[in-house]
C-alpha cells in the first residue's frame, strides 16, 4: 500500500526541518481524503521536498508525529533499531541505574511513547494512535532487550482521550503482586506501579537527589513538597543533622515514613500545606535551617497561567529565604518548560530582594539524563534548578 503524502502551508518546514515532530492540523494543506487515525504518511514542504514521516491522526490537535527522517516502514526491524538506540543511550548516561527511564517519548525519536524500568519491571505508557496500533511490535523488541519479570500498562491518563484512545492499566506480562522495591542512589523505595503518579514515581530528579545530598552533611534540612521522601532521604542518608519533609498528602507521607524505616534513616515527616507552613515559620522568630529544598508540583499547565504561577513561586520563595542564615542553601526546582531559567531565576531574585539578601550561584541542575533533551524541542527541556547560597 502507497504510502499517503501530506504537504505543509508554505512557510511551516522550517521548525519540522530542525528537528520537531509535531506538526499541528494548521500547518497541513488538509488531504481531500484523509487517512484513517494512526496511519503511517509521509510528510513533505510547500515545494514537495521530504521531511520526515510518522503517525497521522484526523482530529488531534497535532495531525502528524514524525518518528523518522528516512523512508522508513514501521516494521518490527523499525522499532527494535528505534529502541536499541534508546537503550544504548541509557546505558552510555547512567550506567549504574538499575531504575529509570528507558524511552522518553520525543526525546527519543517515539512521540507518545513512555517506557520506565524500575528494577526488573517496566511500566509502558502511550498517548498515540500510531503507537498504539504497534504495541505488540514494541513489546516484542523490549522484552527481548531487557528481559523484565513483569510489564505493566499505565495508559490512564487524559491525554490519551485526544486521540481517541481509552484509559486502561493492566499487568501485561508476568505478575505484579504488589509495590516494587526500588533502589535510586542506594536508598531503597517502596513505589507502587498501579496507583502511583506517573508510572509509579519521579525518576527525573533522580540525579539531583544524591547532588543536593551532597551538600546536606551535618544540616538541618527542610525538604518541601516531600511526596514519598525523595530528597528528604538521600539528606539523611548523607549526615544530616536534622531534616524535616512536608507534604500535603498524608497518603504519600506515610510511605515516606515507610522508606526511612526501610532505610534505618532518620527523618520527620509533617502532613501541612506548604505555603501557609511556610507563611507560619517566617515571620519575626524564623525557624532556621541550613538547607531549604523546593520541589514543587507545576504551578503552570500553559502559557496563560504563566504569570499567577510566577506569583506562587515568589511567595514560596521569600518565605523560605527568611527560613535561611548567612551561608545557609537553598536548593529550588521548577518543572514546567513555560518557565524558563531566567524567568525562573528573575522570580527568585525578586523574591530574595523583598527578603533584604543577596544570592550566590552554587550549582544549576536539570532533569536526569534518561530524561534527555532535544533543544530543537523546547518541550523536551521541563526541568531546572538552583543552589543557591545566602551571603554573609
Amino acid at each position: 500500500m502507497k504510502t499517503p503524502i501530506l504537504q505543509l502551508r508554505t512557510g511551516e518546514a522550517n521548525r519540522v526541518r530542525a528537528g520537531h515532530p509535531w506538526i499541528y492540523q494548521k500547518s497541513l494543506q488538509r488531504p481531500d481524503t484523509a487517512p484513517p487515525d494512526g496511519a503511517w504518511v509521509e510528510v513533505v514542504d510547500q515545494r514537495q521536498r521530504f521531511l520526515g514521516r510518522g503517525f497521522w491522526h484526523n482530529t488531534s490537535k497535532i495531525a502528524v508525529r514524525i518518528m523518522t527522517r528516512q523512508r522508513d516502514e514501521p516494521d518490527a526491524v523499525f522499532w527494535r533499531q528505534k529502541i536499541q538506540a534508546a537503550l544504548t543511550h541509557r546505558k552510555a548516561v547512567m550506567p549504574e541505574a538499575s531504575s529509570l527511564r528507558l524511552i522518553n517519548s520525543e526525546a527519543d525519536g517515539m512521540s507518545g511513547l513512555i517506557v520506565d524500568r524500575y528494577e526488573s519491571t517496566l511500566v509502558i505508557q502511550i498517548t498515540a494512535a500510531g503507537i498504539e496500533q504497534h504495541h505488540k511490535l514494541i513489546l516484542n523488541a523490549l522484552s527481548d532487550f531487557t528481559k523484565p519479570e513483569c510489564i505493566v500498562e499505565r495508559n490512564d491518563v487524559r491525554s490519551r482521550e485526544f486521540e481517541g484512545l481509552q484509559q486502561s492499566k493492566s499487568v501485561l506480562h508476568g505478575e505484579l503482586t504488589g509495590p516494587v522495591n526500588a533502589a535510586l542512589n542506594g536508598v531503597s523505595f517502596n513505589i507502587d506501579l498501579m496507583e502511583g503518579h506517573k508510572t509509579g514515581t519521579y525518576l527525573d530528579q533522580q540525579i539531583n537527589h544524591a547532588l543536593v545530598a551532597n551538600h546536606c552533611a551535618d544540616k538541618r534540612v527542610l525538604d518541601c513538597f516531600t511526596f514519598q521522601g525523595g530528597f528528604a532521604l538521600h539528606a539523611a542518608k548523607a549526615g544530616a543533622s536534622e531534616v524535616l519533609g512536608l507534604d500535603q498528602s498524608e497518603e504519600a507521607l506515610t510511605q515516606a515514613r515507610a522508606n526511612a524505616l526501610a532505610n534505618d534513616l532518620t527523618a520527620t515527616f509533617e502532613q501541612s500545606n506548604v505555603f501557609d507552613w511556610l507563611k507560619k515559620h517566617s515571620g519575626k522568630e524564623a525557624r532556621e535551617f541550613d538547607v531549604v529544598i523546593l520541589d514543587p508540583p507545576s504551578f503552570t499547565r500553559n502559557r496563560a497561567s504563566v504569570p499567577d504561577a510566577l506569583r506562587g513561586y515568589k511567595e514560596i520563595h521569600l518565605r523560605a529565604l527568611r527560613l535561611l542564615p548567612p551561608g545557609g542553601l537553598l536548593a529550588t526546582f521548577c518543572c514546567s518548560h513555560h518557565v524558563d531559567d531566567d524567568l525562573f531565576l528573575d522570580t527568585i531574585l525578586s523574591a530574595a530582594a523583598d527578603a533584604r539578601k543577596v544570592l550566590r550561584l552554587r550549582e544549576r541542575f536539570w532533569q536526569s539524563p534518561d530524561h534527555p533533551v532535544v533543544p530543537a524541542i523546547r518541550e523536551t527541556e521541563y526541568l531546572k534548578g538552583f543552589l543557591l547560597e545566602v551571603l554573609p
